[in-house]
């Protein structure tokens, strides 16, 4: 039996949108777009009839065909209001991190989720992409024994388009740090109780103070163990990696470490240096598994508790930062 393809529109294009993702999907097909350029779309799919072109959301979520909303918000301030317009329309959503830039903006996201009984979900596949799926794993099986210390680092290089305005995308702790966060919970399994939080404009070329450079956050874990996450704008070109990201996880047994990007990998246990992770291996598609969810024949890896609560400790971390 043929596949249902569910009706996908695309909202905005700040932020990582899934347009190359929809060219001959078993189970999406591009309807419409509004905020988005009709030439970012792939050649397959530009001069495509069927794909309508918006002027706003609101018409957009207008088109009877649209059943799932794709939001990467041209402002994130906005993007709470948006999900929660397309929720109250009668769409699912897929959104962009951060889904707000307040708690009380994500709360009620979530509570007219439940309200409408629409599915409601953030581009949270972090952990799923290799070689975090593989740590993941190796933390599952409990050869580390009880996480005691998490150490990560998301770094991303300066560029002049980065926003001043954290209305914009966020800002450094929302959209940079959420992914350390991520390594914390979804790859390490620790789940934080506390955070603190800071942040310096030192070293922002422009020399406005509006973008925030870098930024550090300090956990403790339920169960008794710590984490220290370090998210910046420093990452040099000469390193050749856009993301020069790291992740230490270290057990009562030993640790799990991938540096540089994910290129290197290690695993100790014991008196035992297992080396690399296996290189190849399998990653878990975050969007496909959500539109599996919706056609009805799967689960996500995450409830959505799970999956918004690194969304939910950096907006409390960037609140205390805020208020001094």
């Amino acid at each position: 039996m043929k596949q249902r393809r569910l009706s996908v529109a695309l909202y905005g294009d700040n932020g990582h949108q899934v347009h190359e993702h929809l060219v001959n999907h078993p189970r999406a097909r591009l309807v419409a777009i509004a905020a988005f350029p009709r030439e970012k779309l792939p050649v397959a799919l530009r001069d495509d009839p069927e794909i309508s072109a918006y002027l706003d959301l609101d018409t957009l979520l207008d088109d009877p065909r649209v059943e799932l909303v794709i939001l990467c918000s041209p402002r994130r301030s906005e993007q709470a209001g948006h999900a929660i317009r397309a929720l109250r329309a009668g769409r699912h959503v897929y959104a962009e991190k951060p889904t707000a830039l307040t708690e009380p903006e994500l709360d009620e996201v979530l509570a007219v989720a439940k309200e409408t009984g629409r599915h409601f979900r953030e581009m949270a596949g972090t952990a799923f992409e290799q070689p975090y799926l593989a740590m993941r794993e190796v933390v599952r099986s409990g050869r580390l024994g009880r996480v005691v210390q998490v150490i990560a680092e998301k770094s991303y290089p300066f560029h002049e388009r980065r926003p001043r305005d954290e209305d914009v995308d966020g800002g450094l702790i929302l959209q940079c740090a959420v992914h350390a966060l991520r390594f914390v919970e979804h790859v390490a399994g620790a789940r934080v109780r506390t955070v603190r939080a800071l942040e310096t404009a030192a070293g922002n070329p422009a020399g406005d103070g509006g973008l925030r450079m870098a930024a550090t956050l300090m956990m403790e874990l339920e169960g008794g163990g710590i984490a220290s996450l370090a998210a910046n704008y420093l990452n040099p070109g000469g390193t050749g990696v856009w993301g020069y990201e790291s992740l230490r996880i270290l057990g009562e047994n030993g640790f799990v470490e991938s540096l540089r990007g994910g290129q290197i990998t290690r695993l100790v246990i014991g008196s035992t240096d297992h080396g690399p992770l296996p290189a190849e291996g399998h990653s878990i598609d975050y969007f496909d598994t959500y539109l599996e969810l919706l056609a009805g024949a799967g689960d996500m890896p995450l409830t959505l508790e799970e999956e918004l609560s690194p969304t939910r400790w950096v907006l409390r971390a960037k609140a205390a930062v805020s208020a001094g």
